[in-house]
């Protein structure tokens, strides 16, 4: 008799406990993210200034999207227009690992890769340092790049480069002038500076 009194009480606590163990409450399923949506999401971070808010959504794109291209070209853009030439190196060649062929990034690692060397270059040559096989390797590179290139002169403009616009992306600048023009001098790698 106790047992079928006790019966009713034990069937509702089962029903009780079993409510609250999953304590999940029944929701509409939020949608998957896009990569439309995250690129807007960073759209209004960079609008609104916040950058590392910015790469933060980016970071998180590539590894939401990891074989989407489209957050590592966007940081690696984003790092070149701020001169940090060692990230966008890095960001870039992401986005090679994701499509080789690739045009923005292609630039980005090329133009950001001589950026660096031409600072080193310069802070050497500024020492008086650039001597032997230093400046012979040098010579080699910019002779290199020369035929390339297909010109006789690697900066032209009176020592301010070209802007490079890539077939990716329409409307984009790549090379950004340097603040000042350099100026003429006996050095072959003036121009480099």
């Amino acid at each position: 008799m106790k047992f079928q009194r006790l019966m009713p009480s034990l069937v509702c606590v089962a029903i009780l406990s079993a409510c609250a163990g999953t304590g999940q409450v029944a929701s509409t399923p939020k949608a998957a993210p896009t990569m439309a949506a995250a690129m807007a999401e960073v759209d209004a971070a960079v609008m609104a200034g916040q950058n590392d808010k910015a790469y933060a959504l980016l970071t998180s794109a590539g590894s939401t999207f990891p074989t989407d291209k489209t957050p590592w070209v966007r940081m690696a853009q984003m790092r070149f227009d701020s001169t940090d030439y060692g990230d966008a190196i890095v960001d870039a060649l992401e986005a090679l690992e994701r499509d080789p062929d690739d045009t923005l990034a292609n630039s980005i690692v090329a133009v950001s890769g001589l950026r660096v060397t031409s600072k080193a270059l310069a802070d050497l040559s500024q020492k008086n340092n650039l001597s032997g096989n230093v400046r012979t390797e040098a010579q080699e590179l910019a002779k290199l790049l020369r035929t390339s290139l297909g010109e006789e002169v690697l900066v032209a403009n009176g020592g301010r480069p070209a802007a490079v616009r890539p077939k990716d992306a329409p409307g984009k600048k790549v090379i950004a002038t340097p603040s000042s023009p350099r100026p003429a001098s006996n050095d072959p790698f003036g121009a480099l500076k």
